[in-house]
C-alpha cells in the first residue's frame, strides 16, 4: 500500500512542487485573490497566483498520464487521466490555498513556515477532492501524510543546504 499511495499522490506532489521552478516567469502572475482582503487581511496573498493553479494542475495531469503509460498509477481505471490529474492537481493547490487563507487570518506572513500544515495541506486537499469520486480509505490518508510529510521535510532540508530554500522547513 505504501508504493500505491506514493504513486497516487505523486502527481499532486509534483504539481505542488514544480511552481518554484516557474517563479521567474511573469505570465499569469495575478494573485488568485486579486488583492482582496477578508477582515482586513489578504485572502491568500501575492504568492498564490493563477499561474500556480494553471501550471500545477497541468503538471498533475501530465504526471497521471505518464504514470498510466508506465503502468504505475494505482486503480481508478474508470476515470481518465485528465479527470484524475485535475482532481489531484486542483485538490493539492486548493488545500494549499485553504492553508494560506488560515495563515493570513492568523497574521502569519507569506512564505513563513507553519508546521505541520505546510507539509500536509496539499495531501489533505488532494485526498479530499479525490474522495468526491470514490471513498478514500484511512490508510491512504495515514500513509500519504507519513510518506510525503517526511519527504517534504527532507527535500526542504536539501533545498536549504543547496541555497534554494530560505528556511529549513
Amino acid at each position: 500500500m505504501i508504493i500505491e499511495v506514493f504513486f497516487l499522490l505523486l502527481p499532486a506532489a509534483l504539481g505542488n512542487m514544480v511552481l518554484s521552478i516557474f517563479k521567474k516567469f511573469r505570465f499569469f502572475n495575478t494573485p488568485v485573490d486579486f488583492g482582496s482582503s477578508f477582515r482586513g487581511k489578504r485572502v491568500f496573498g501575492d504568492n498564490k497566483t493563477w499561474k500556480g493553479l494553471v501550471v500545477g494542475t497541468l503538471v498533475a495531469v501530465l504526471v497521471v498520464y505518464l504514470e498510466r503509460m508506465m503502468g504505475v498509477f494505482p486503480g481508478y481505471e474508470e476515470y481518465g487521466f485528465v479527470v484524475l490529474g485535475l482532481v489531484l492537481g486542483l485538490g493539492s493547490l486548493l488545500g494549499d490555498l485553504v492553508e494560506s487563507f488560515v495563515k493570513r487570518q492568523f497574521g502569519r506572513a507569506p512564505g513563513t513556515s507553519w508546521m505541520p500544515w505546510d507539509q500536509i495541506d496539499w495531501i489533505l486537499g488532494s485526498l479530499l477532492l479525490l474522495s468526491l469520486l470514490e471513498p478514500v480509505g484511512i490508510g491512504y490518508w495515514m500513509y500519504g501524510i507519513l510518506i510525503y510529510g517526511a519527504l517534504h521535510i527532507v527535500t526542504n532540508l536539501i533545498g536549504y543546504y543547496c541555497g534554494v530554500n530560505k528556511g529549513k522547513f
